[in-house]
């Protein structure tokens, strides 16, 4: 059974804080007419820290789409090795026994994608597969997760790779002034995570069932508007009420199963606001407190879209973990209105995978 190892998770050095980003919002639209509001959905976001890939001077100039995608790529090569590496080690698995990279980002383009620079220079087999998945923001990280489950349930005894690459700053927009941009602003961060997920052994969450959703006629609420200047975010106001129609889907994946979805022993959900957790709460029926590790991670670092699930759930790995056979809900949120949905079962039990690199046991070429 497909096991979800330790995520290993980093953030770039750069900090800007609620206060300064409260100030900088005063300072730049001094003169607009919702500013007031925008300010006050800034503050009651939750989020006190946000890490940037570039100092701020650098983040809020606007030098052109290519040169901000350049510096994408640069950064995405320069910082996405050192997560690979650790989740290949919490996972006690060398890069020759990885059979897919699944690879998640939406605030950069490259073709190829970053997978096959990965397997080019970290030792990877040329026979690797590649999945790029570059537009389901958020819920990408759900998306992975589900992908990887797949994938090792079709192959048992391979492997997969998740890498997740967010640098949501390099999407700001100087002349986007919408009440929704302006929240933009004060919400997302820069992060990237990876995960193993195993066909055999491992320690983690086990995955047994996932399942997607998407909400009839919300494609519109969260996009992109491509332009020369890059990516405008469009953020609907009707979003964060989106879990009142979720909660039920969530809800019916978890009776699929046999299982009472206010009655699990962890929950790791993509935190796109403090809202979300709330209704959450509400609708499932669920203690506040399960969701501790997503609010965390959008106190400490803001929404860092696809990487937020992962980070999460390293959250709760450095608690500790759960109890062996724990059971659990994993889901990511994002365009469409998409929901990413997983179960499984805490795994206390530690494996190493026996496959040597002459083993025949392997997904076919």
């Amino acid at each position: 059974m497909a096991t979800l190892c330790r995520p290993a998770v980093s953030v770039p050095e750069h900090v800007i804080t609620m206060e300064e980003t409260l100030e900088l919002a005063r300072s730049r639209h001094a003169g607009h007419p919702q500013l007031s509001l925008a300010l006050r959905l800034m503050e009651n976001t939750g989020v006190r820290t946000r890490h940037l890939v570039q100092p701020l001077a650098a983040t809020l100039a606007h030098p052109g789409f290519e040169a901000r995608n350049r510096v994408y790529a640069a950064e995405a090569k320069a910082r996405v090795p050192l997560v690979v590496r650790r989740a290949l080690e919490d996972s006690e698995l060398r890069a020759a026994e990885i059979d897919m990279i699944i690879y998640v980002s939406c605030t950069g383009f490259m073709m190829p994608s970053l997978t096959a620079w990965l397997i080019n220079t970290m030792g990877f087999p040329s026979r690797t597969r590649q999945m790029p998945i570059a537009q389901l923001g958020c819920a990408a990280g759900g998306a992975a997760i589900n992908r990887a489950h797949d994938f090792c349930t079709a192959y048992p005894q391979a492997n997969a790779l998740i890498v997740a690459c967010e640098f949501c700053s390099l999407c700001y927009q100087p002349t986007d002034t919408s009440i929704g941009s302006l929240l933009s602003n004060g919400l997302f961060g820069d992060g990237m995570a990876a995960a193993v997920v195993r066909g055999t052994g491992g320690h983690g969450i086990r995955l047994e069932r996932n399942g997607s959703y998407l909400i009839p006629g919300t494609e519109d609420w969260i996009a992109y508007d491509v332009r020369a200047t890059g990516f405008h975010f469009l953020l609907d106001k009707r979003v964060p009420g989106t879990m009142e129609p979720l909660a039920p889907v969530l809800r019916s994946l978890a009776d699929e199963h046999g299982w009472d979805a206010s009655d699990l022993d962890f929950y790791i959900v993509h935190a796109g606001g403090p809202r979300i957790l709330d209704d959450l709460s509400t609708f499932l029926h669920v203690r506040p407190e399960a969701f501790r590790h997503s609010r965390a991670t959008l106190t400490e670092y803001g929404n860092i879209a696809s990487a937020v699930v992962l980070d999460a759930l390293r959250r709760l790995f450095d608690e500790g973990g759960a109890a062996d056979q724990a059971r659990g809900l994993l889901a990511g949120f994002g365009p469409g209105i998409t929901a990413e949905m997983a179960l499984g079962r805490w795994s206390r039990t530690p494996g190493r995978s026996q496959r040597s690199l002459n083993d025949e046991v392997k997904p076919p070429a």
